[in-house]
């Protein structure tokens, strides 16, 4: 059984800081005793450099009063934003018009946003774990991949390239990629027992998106799952209002500087260096 992190410490195990005047943030060094995968060694200056602010942002947020019971505003920003960035042609207003009034459009237009819609609406009413996640993906990629490769990992070498064919990263191999899943579900239970600031919670929601991108253990659908899946521990961990947070917007609108940040690790999975994670961290808080 897991046993939060905070148990059995001394007080040299302890760091404390203060951030925005008021909240007093500890982290503990058994965290990286905890944790298979994510890192930990970025957290101190994360958290010097992450907005004061962040709390306060947070609990400004609101649903848009175009939301019903029937239809998400901020989910379909969600879908629309995740879907131009790996590049559909697909407009915010045209997909609202489509999703709350009906208005038909060619299904090529829309199926695809769709698809991450639902997937998006099956997250938040269900618990962030592995069978979940790969529901998700079958939601997601129905229209991408296969039907027998949705939710499924990949066995095949999987390279990301450039629109001139360059290779741009070489993702986990194939004999690696259940064993690395396996290791980041089980931070991802870790992280979800245990009590964490809004400050920490914002840090590991964006390593496991970074993480989950570098695995990339999926045939097709990565980087919308691991956006998602972003959005997923920041609700499950928030509550609901985390679901208002824009950030597949910002990452679109900063689209060039959200990959930037994704290459500065390295080229390949193997030789990747987490201490150059902190420009993509630090994007996250920018959303709200």
């Amino acid at each position: 059984m897991f046993l939060p992190y905070y148990c059995n410490l001394t007080k040299t195990d302890t760091i404390n800081k203060k951030h925005s005047g008021t909240v007093l943030i500890t982290y503990y060094l058994a965290m990286k005793d905890q944790l298979q995968l994510i890192p930990t060694n970025l957290l101190e200056v994360y958290l010097a450099q992450v907005p004061k602010t962040l709390q306060a942002s947070f609990d400004a947020l609101e649903d848009a009063e175009i939301s019903t019971d029937t239809f998400s505003f901020y989910t379909s920003v969600s879908s629309v934003f995740s879907s131009k960035i790996e590049g559909e042609d697909i407009e915010l207003d045209s997909y609202v018009k489509h999703k709350k009034f009906g208005i038909e459009y060619l299904p090529d237009y829309t199926k695809k946003i769709d698809d991450l819609y639902n997937a998006y609406s099956f997250a938040k009413n269900n618990e962030l774990n592995p069978k979940n996640i790969s529901k998700a993906h079958k939601l997601l990629s129905k229209h991408i991949v296969a039907k027998n490769w949705q939710g499924k990992f990949r066995t095949h070498n999987m390279y990301v390239s450039t629109a001139d064919g360059r290779i741009e990263y070489v993702a986990a191999s194939p004999y690696e990629v259940e064993s690395e899943m396996m290791k980041l579900y089980g931070d991802i239970a870790v992280l979800l027992e245990t009590k964490l600031s809004i400050e920490e919670v914002f840090f590991f929601a964006s390593l496991i998106h970074l993480i989950f991108v570098k695995i990339h253990p999926w045939n097709d659908g990565n980087g919308r799952t691991a956006r998602l899946l972003e959005k997923w521990f920041l609700g499950q961990k928030l509550g609901h209002q985390a679901w208002f947070i824009q950030s597949e917007k910002m990452y679109y609108n900063q689209h060039h500087t959200y990959y930037k940040n994704i290459r500065l690790l390295g080229l390949e999975y193997i030789e990747l260096d987490y201490s150059q994670a902190l420009p993509f961290m630090l994007m996250l808080p920018t959303a709200l």
